[in-house]
């Protein structure tokens, strides 16, 4: 059946994590990838480590694309498809503050974000993010599907 998955003869299922320390839960996550990602030690393995080699340096000597720069349309777009009822992101922006700025801040918004994408420079606060786990109802907490 498509969507079934199967397991392994040689893989052997780990043991859900239990709710103790994080350190505890850190080192079973090291012991679970030890596991995993064993090295491959096959007499093949250096001619493979050779075509991706190849290619990635004939992909490194083709200069890259301009990336699609934003419009002024597509950024109002992405504003007014905003939920109001989600949180504000780091910078604390209420999404309904976005939704209602004058129109010279909503340039300089635009001319932002074009400098971003032209300068291939994504400020440092762009790449983090806060994630909170909600436990789905009547779940296991100490299981990672949950």
């Amino acid at each position: 059946m498509e969507g079934d998955q199967t397991c392994d003869e040689s893989s052997t299922p780990s043991p859900p994590l239990s709710p103790r320390g994080n350190r505890e839960k850190a080192e079973a996550l090291v012991d679970s990838l030890d596991t995993q990602f064993q090295p491959v030690i096959d007499l093949w393995v250096p001619a493979i480590i050779e075509i991706v080699d190849v290619a990635l340096r004939s992909y490194f000597l083709i200069p890259a694309s301009e990336p699609q720069l934003t419009t002024r349309d597509e950024f109002h777009e992405a504003i007014r498809g905003l939920k109001l009822s989600k949180a504000p992101g780091p910078n604390g922006i209420p999404k309904r503050t976005l939704k209602h700025l004058p129109k010279r801040a909503f340039s300089l918004l635009v001319h932002i974000f074009i400098a971003v994408f032209h300068t291939h420079h994504f400020p440092r606060a762009s790449k983090h993010a806060t994630l909170i786990y909600i436990l789905k109802p009547g779940k296991d907490p100490a299981l990672p599907s949950s």
